[in-house]
């Protein structure tokens, strides 16, 4: 049986997944992110019990399926963005249709509909909230995190910066009270 959880967007989330699980004693075969097998059909008691244990941790089952796909659109925009392998920039587009199994015009209005905002918007959102903390938490320069967060130039990262907070990173930078959301917690 497949269980299906929205909101499970990191490896924290597979640890209190798996000890619901336990403690409920719901013999499972694998927990990734945004779905649990299991060994055997579980019944609802204990699926609507596991549900109220998640909630109060910004977690919960579902049934549809367009939520638990764009949970792995989501989940996959995330990891793209904090992965700081050096490659060369990816075309958004092409990573999550390859990554998915799906064509990407699909992809798109899934998640529109269901997250209420386009892939480009929460890419970039999430995109600029990972430059946030690079800001505020590492001694980098902008060369250096145009470099880890992808982007093709520092006139490109500082443009879009400034379109979405209003400023330019370097003011960003110097505030008193910069607190980032962790990219988690963004949408």
């Amino acid at each position: 049986m497949k269980i299906y959880i929205k909101n499970m967007v990191c490896a924290r989330c597979k640890i209190i997944v798996r000890l619901e699980l336990e403690k409920l004693e719901i013999h499972f075969k694998t927990i990734e992110l945004n779905e649990i097998e299991t060994t055997e059909n579980v019944s609802q008691e204990k699926l609507k019990q596991l549900d109220n244990n998640l909630r109060p941790m910004g977690l919960e089952l579902t049934e549809n399926r367009k939520d638990v796909l764009a949970e792995k659109i989501r989940t996959a925009i995330i990891e793209l963005i904090n992965s700081s392998d050096g490659q060369e920039k990816t075309n958004l587009s092409d990573y999550l249709s390859g990554k998915l199994n799906h064509r990407y015009t699909y992809l798109a209005n899934v998640f529109s509909a269901v997250k209420g905002i386009s892939i480009e918007k929460f890419f970039i959102t999430h995109k600029i909230e990972r430059v946030k903390e690079l800001l505020v938490y590492h001694e980098l320069s902008l060369k250096e995190i145009s470099f880890i967060t992808k982007y093709s130039s520092i006139a490109h990262l500082s443009y879009q910066f400034k379109k979405i907070t209003g400023l330019a990173p370097s003011q960003f930078r110097h505030l008193k009270y910069n607190n980032p959301l962790p990219v988690e917690k963004v949408a």
